[in-house]
């Protein structure tokens, strides 16, 4: 067809595009490199091969009904640090509680002690969703609701943030088709990894094309980030910048952004940063040719 890139395969509908990780990997498994394949979807190698890792070792699990060898020290290590990052909100919210309990805040001071319990448990509440769908995600179990929306509207969206003042690119106007309140939480994880250390000069978004994708990108105007930060910034709950607790940076994000058929990366060098996500756009077949 010389329209959209849709296919139909068996036992799918044919409303449904086909996933671009999944149409990548099937080529890397049909014979083609994945220098091949990373060219024609414009993505990195190294992304094809951790693709076709994932997509070779859930169906060799699948099969033998083998579970991953290292999912019970995943999950220790996740109820670890879910109970250490619900530890300060709580303790926040429970100390302005018993200050209000005991009258030991004064009638003037009210107000604005209940403005911090309150901002201490909408923390605690968005802890609790986050990590409802890293578990939601783990399992597959992420349902989406996707729609039309343009990048300025989910830029606006993100509450309690100091965000962009623009949105650079192909600007504001750009549509898509995500979900947004999911979507909402990768931009907002994505623009803070932007902040993170050394303290960047400026920082600002844009979005534009990547072959078949949609990229938004954070790009940072700062000194490098050290390696083993940028590193962590992947990884879930690792500690934060001045050690009193652990975050989930981007590993949500790219949850996320994997259940929306995409993908998350950063490229860096000695003058700044790109923190990038993509996500697939409706693709003319003339821009990915070949067999």
């Amino acid at each position: 067809m010389t329209g959209s890139r849709l296919e139909v395969v068996n036992g799918a509908r044919a409303d449904e595009q086909v996933d671009p990780r999944v149409l990548a990997v099937l080529e890397v498994l049909g014979g083609r490199t994945a220098a091949e394949v990373g060219v024609r979807w414009s993505v990195d190698p190294a992304l094809v091969h951790r693709w076709t890792r994932g997509f070779v070792e859930a169906g060799s699990a699948q099969v033998t009904n083998r579970p991953a060898a290292d999912a019970e020290r995943q999950r220790d290590r996740f109820l670890a640090a879910f109970a250490h990052e619900l530890r300060t909100p709580l303790t926040t919210a429970q100390g302005w509680v018993a200050m209000l309990a005991e009258g030991d805040v004064p009638p003037a001071a009210a107000a604005r002690t209940v403005g911090k319990l309150e901002a201490a448990l909408e923390r605690l509440a968005e802890r609790v969703v986050d990590v409802q769908l890293l578990a939601a995600a783990s399992l597959g179990l992420v349902r989406l609701d996707p729609a039309p929306v343009p990048i300025g509207e989910l830029v606006a969206g993100l509450s309690g943030l100091d965000g962009p003042d623009e949105v650079g690119g192909l600007g504001p106007d750009v549509v898509l088709d995500v979900d947004p309140d999911l979507f909402r939480r990768v931009l907002r994880d994505l623009w803070l990894a932007g902040q993170s250390l050394p303290t960047p000069r400026s920082v600002r978004l844009t979005v534009g094309t990547h072959g078949p994708w949609w990229e938004v990108s954070v790009v940072r105007d700062a000194d490098p980030i050290d390696t083993a930060v940028l590193t962590a910034l992947f990884e879930p709950f690792e500690l934060n910048d001045d050690g009193t607790g652990v975050t989930i940076g981007l590993y949500l994000a790219r949850a996320l952004v994997v259940a929306h058929g995409g993908t998350l990366g950063a490229d860096q060098d000695q003058d700044g940063a790109v923190l990038w996500v993509r996500i697939p756009r409706t693709v003319d077949t003339t821009e990915i040719s070949g067999p």
